[in-house]
């Protein structure tokens, strides 16, 4: 492996963590910050927005204002790079407190992710969340809320 590729997979993984304190901190400038202008995000698998960067951004910085608490793991980062673009896959695990709940939920998937190398370093042109599960998963009446 080339200095070249490590540093790569370094500053990839870096925005994937960089990308959980953005959520978690609900930092949405931060947020924005990880994805290219023209980026396509899709949460449709755990029941959220597909969209474009600025859009799914408005919709998260409304649906999470409304949870106490979230906390996402982001591990296994495996990436497949080709030259200034990188297809990229990680696995998640997010522990939350929706609203008015007393008891904690949990959901985890994976994340696949479509990079590029910018002048900034690396962005996310496309996300697709990939939800697997969810324990004590929130009530569909919820789910709409959120989505409004």
């Amino acid at each position: 492996m080339d200095i070249q590729r490590i540093s790569d997979e370094l500053e990839i993984a870096s925005v994937l963590n960089r990308y959980a304190r953005a959520v978690d901190g609900k930092d949405w400038d931060l947020w924005r910050s990880l994805f290219t202008d023209d980026a396509h995000i899709d949460y449709s698998s755990a029941g959220g927005l597909v969209g474009g960067r600025d859009e799914v951004s408005a919709w998260l910085e409304r649906s999470l204002a409304q949870m106490p608490m979230t906390q996402h793991y982001v591990t296994n980062v495996e990436a497949d790079i080709d030259g200034d673009t990188a297809t990229v896959r990680a696995m998640f695990y997010n522990p939350m407190l929706l609203p008015g709940a007393s008891e904690t939920s949990a959901c985890g998937g994976y994340y696949h992710h479509v990079m590029v190398r910018t002048e900034s370093g690396w962005r996310s042109k496309q996300l697709r969340e990939e939800n697997l599960w969810f324990d004590n998963p929130p009530s569909a009446e919820l789910r709409t809320s959120m989505k409004e």
